[in-house]
């Protein structure tokens, strides 16, 4: 069972941040709250009593949702379902959407959110692949000395391995931004040991935008989650990929090349097969929506792969 003794919602960043400095070494923060259980029952036996909850979705900032001048801002208390429902957001950030559907279920894409879903730093979470693929950054802040101090990390220097982050002690997230990528095509691929609430084995997100012909690579960004520590860009396969005409061999050639990544302990050559088969449809599945010329993509590839 989790226990605590005070649950406090603060509504501005000043009071979250006395709150803190308050219950400093007896606190946790929350926003959306749904993995608290799991982390609770984690490692322990019995039960866990945690002094003080601060949830911190009440904080305005914190759920502000932003495109413009190419970028995207969002804040990091914005529900995973925003990515639905919000077309802004849906159109600026085009595998997001797809990353949400497989999010869960209804009720806990209302209550998750994607500062959550980064904070926690697992290896197989679903958010990171494609904020991974934008380019995204996290922004911090704490308050010292009385002054409100901010500082904006890449995501790959936020997240610096299973369960570990650059977040310190006496910070909050507050958004992440990111590129705005209109006109690309999305893809998200996920599997895992079941059909329902599926925590992801491998997941790759992929962003493919074209040149004027329809008929080569432009721009290509793929990330990998679920195999290794950390998430990964697969830039190798980016480079290889970027200004090539678009042809099965090259596809294959580019689907062959991460495999190395997979360092899980555990079916190992199972993910190899699977890394593999979703780099190939990603990269199908993004390419057709990004408007790939019909010749292009020949019918028995995309059914291979379907």
């Amino acid at each position: 069972m989790l226990t605590c003794d005070e649950y406090l919602t603060p509504t501005s960043l000043d009071e979250a941040f006395a709150a803190m400095a308050a219950h400093r070494g007896r606190h946790r923060l929350i926003a959306g709250g749904t993995d608290i259980l799991p982390w609770a029952r984690e490692g322990r036996a019995g039960d866990v009593d945690v002094p003080v909850l601060i949830d911190i979705t009440r904080i305005s900032e914190l759920t502000e949702r932003k495109v413009a001048a190419g970028r995207v801002r969002v804040g990091a208390a914005t529900p995973i379902q925003r990515f639905l429902d919000d077309k802004a957001i849906a159109t600026a950030m085009p595998c997001m959407p797809r990353c949400a559907i497989w999010f869960a279920d209804d009720q806990i894409r209302e209550q998750a959110t994607i500062g959550g879903n980064l904070a926690n730093a697992s290896p197989a979470a679903d958010g990171v692949p494609p904020l991974l693929a934008h380019a995204a950054g996290v922004e911090l802040a704490s308050k010292r000395d009385g002054r409100l101090m901010r500082r904006l990390l890449p995501l790959n220097k936020f997240i610096l391995g299973s369960g570990k982050t650059a977040l310190a002690d006496d910070e909050i997230m507050i958004a992440i931004e990111c590129d705005a990528l209109p006109g690309y095509g999305g893809s998200f691929e996920k599997v895992g040991h079941r059909r329902s609430l599926v925590i992801s084995v491998v997941c790759l997100a992929g962003l493919v935008k074209l040149d004027a012909s329809r008929r080569r690579f432009e721009d290509v960004r793929l990330a990998l989650g679920g195999v290794c520590p950390v998430p990964q860009r697969l830039t190798e396969v980016e480079n290889f990929l970027r200004g090539a005409a678009i042809d099965s061999g090259r596809l294959e050639r580019a689907a062959a090349m991460p495999l190395d990544f997979v360092q899980s302990r555990t079916r190992r050559e199972y993910r190899r097969e699977v890394v593999h088969g979703f780099v190939m449809r990603g990269l199908i599945n993004a390419l057709r929506r990004a408007g790939a010329d019909a010749d292009v993509l020949k019918p028995e590839l995309e059914a291979a792969y379907a």
